[in-house]
């Protein structure tokens, strides 16, 4: 059986971005999105966390 949000999750791996930069970014605690991680997401939900994932990874291609 596959986890919600499977294909965010991968999205984050493949660009370096953990769970708690995420969260950071969005103003919320890790348990938060942790919580959130656990069911499958809304649509805008999912845009929202799908563009702070690209955020963070760009920051962090820019500083390397």
């Amino acid at each position: 059986m596959q986890k919600a949000n499977q294909d965010i999750r991968d999205y984050a791996a493949k660009r370096g971005v953990y769970f708690w930069e995420i969260a950071m970014k969005l103003g919320i605690s890790e348990p938060t999105i942790t919580r959130w991680m656990r069911v499958e997401l809304s649509a805008d939900k999912r845009r929202e966390i799908e563009q702070v994932i690209s955020d963070i990874a760009a920051t962090k291609s820019q500083s390397e």
